[in-house]
């Protein structure tokens, strides 16, 4: 078999070789061009943890992508990772690894929440309102709004 120079060779990616194909990928996002996600419940503490996230980022970089929504303005609503941003602004990155979604703005509160409740350090209260948000987020999705009035 003849072998030509000038031909493009298609190599398998690990992602295919994963069956991850098709799945949403990340891309570095202008850090000055996202925001907090309204009604936010959850503090962002300058702690310890804070100071070692901060050093992993400087040393590594941020290596979960955060997940973000278009505002529709050119912008960003952060809706996990409200932390790794606030270590990678310390670290002095100007761009972070984000998942852009399309997202209402109730499934955006149940990702934000589903995101973040599971941390330790969470107050009673934040894990309270959050869980309130989340059940009238749910509340919402289960109204239908296709039935007109009879009559």
């Amino acid at each position: 078999m003849k072998n030509r120079s000038g031909e493009k060779i298609k190599l398998t990616s690990i992602d295919e070789l994963l069956g991850v194909v098709n799945e949403e990928s990340a891309m570095e996002i202008d850090i000055s061009k996202i925001h907090a996600f309204k009604d936010h419940p959850f503090k962002v503490l300058d702690d310890e943890k804070m100071t070692d996230l901060v050093e992993s980022v400087k040393a590594k970089g941020v290596l979960t992508p955060v997940l973000l929504r278009s505002d529709g303005e050119n912008g960003y609503e952060m809706i996990s990772g409200h932390r790794r941003m606030h270590a990678a602004v310390i670290a002095g990155l100007e761009t972070i690894p984000a998942i852009v979604r399309e997202l209402s703005d109730d499934d955006t509160v149940i990702a934000m929440v589903d995101a973040n409740i599971q941390r330790e350090e969470l107050l009673p209260s934040e894990k309270a309102f959050a869980y309130r948000m989340k059940m009238e987020a749910m509340k919402r999705q289960g109204v239908r709004n296709d039935l007109g009035t009879v009559g």
